[in-house]
């Protein structure tokens, strides 16, 4: 059967991609290793061509695992196919053979001729191996050794790095900021956010331990990392308003929106439940008013809806509503606007409009809230943490129809 690429590139486009760096990485191999053999006149020349135009073959004919199997056996193990064999093991690693990478750079670190940075590359390949597969005891202890043996800095810093995620992946917080302090200050600066989120989760398991004073303490340093920080004037607010402080708290959550505004519905009912303890409301309706100018979002319509219910009634809170809505149209809007017409519109509308309501609301309740702005992942439930992609402070409250 002719060899047909085209189809080649339509069934298998994901596998193509990776075998293009893996023909160049084998082909550079192949090269080096034939030269090698040929500059030592005295052994006898083995047949690199035959296994190498046979795994070509397979890999033309769409025979992944042949065609690897036989550019393996096609390179010696020598300093100059040492590239091409940790190729070779990474995409074993990204395919989800992480067994085989393994047995890979075991062998190769088994070679006693290997030079010091030869070694050295090949063991953070291995934790990189055992992290894959979830053996974080295993990558734990080989980064430390790693890093003991006072490596070159490229390598120190990808191996803290590496320790750092492995600690996060434990949920050892602690452990991960002490790994921290051995990067330089200009590189803890590149993870300045994961950092204060650590301490954003230290500071959670003290407040439910109640310990406040040791969750403040948290909090400070998580400033240090990253002054402006939604998730840490949030959690200061809450504590503020533990404490009863409410004109403290009322700072920490205006601070929010000229952070990033999208989270100002975050800070509505918060700011609700503050206002009332203060008797304050008149300053409450500005602020919101501000908001809608600044940063407008449906929350702060419907918390300003209910102030001027409260004042004007709910006819007024309705019309205010509808103008909006014009603006700036949402499901949560809309339902709001319902049901401010279920409470003064007339007898022979409210049931027709209870049962609308109903539908509106359910499908209120199936829209998600959150989105994760690095990969796309949502949800009813704000995670500092993206379930998906693992990324800090990437999920936000959606904007829109379907959102605010």
């Amino acid at each position: 059967m002719p060899f047909n690429l085209d189809r080649v590139l339509e069934n298998s486009l994901g596998n193509y991609l990776l075998i293009v760096p893996l023909m160049l990485a084998i082909a550079i191999g192949w090269f080096l290793g034939r030269r090698d053999k040929r500059q030592r006149s005295n052994q006898p020349q083995i047949n690199l061509s035959t296994e190498y135009f046979t795994g070509l073959d397979y890999l033309l004919n769409e025979k992944m695992d042949e065609a690897i199997e036989s550019f393996i056996r096609a390179l010696e193990i020598n300093s100059d196919t040492i590239p091409a064999h940790l190729s070779l093991a990474k995409l074993f690693r990204r395919k989800g053979d992480v067994d085989r990478a393994i047995q890979i750079h075991q062998q190769l670190l088994a070679r006693p001729d290997l030079s010091r940075a030869d070694f050295m590359r090949i063991q953070m390949a291995l934790a990189r191996d055992y992290y894959a597969v979830g053996l974080l005891d295993r990558a734990e202890n080989l980064l430390l050794e790693i890093i003991k043996s006072t490596p070159p800095k490229e390598t120190r810093h990808n191996a803290l790095c590496l320790l750092i995620k492995l600690y996060e992946k434990e949920g050892e917080w602690e452990q991960a900021l002490n790994a921290a302090q051995d990067l330089s200050v200009e590189e803890r600066k590149l993870i300045a956010t994961e950092l204060a989120h650590y301490c954003c989760e230290l500071a959670e398991q003290a407040i439910a331990e109640k310990k406040v004073t040791i969750s403040a303490s948290y909090l400070k340093r998580a400033e240090q990392f990253e002054g402006n920080n939604v998730r840490i004037r949030l959690m200061l607010a809450r504590m503020a308003m533990s404490s009863s402080n409410w004109k403290q708290a009322i700072k920490h959550l205006k601070s929010i929106p000229k952070i990033d505004r999208l989270f100002v519905s975050e800070t509505i009912p918060l700011l609700s439940e503050c206002y009332e303890q203060t008797k304050d409301p008149r300053e409450y309706t500005e602020y919101l008013r501000t908001c809608l100018a600044k940063a407008p979002s449906t929350t702060v319509i419907v918390a300003l809806a209910e102030q001027i219910r409260a004042d004007r009634g709910a006819y007024a809170a309705g019309s205010f509503v509808t103008e909006e809505l014009k603006r700036r149209p949402s499901i949560k809007g809309f339902n709001s606007l319902i049901d401010l017409h279920i409470e003064y519109g007339a007898d022979n509308e409210k049931d027709s409009l209870k049962v609308f309501r109903g539908l509106t609301g359910q499908l209120e309740l199936s829209k998600p809230i959150y989105r994760c702005n690095s990969c796309g992942f949502s949800g009813r439930t704000l995670s500092w943490q993206c379930p998906s992609c693992k990324s800090w402070g990437t999920t936000k409250p959606i904007q829109g129809l379907e959102g605010e």
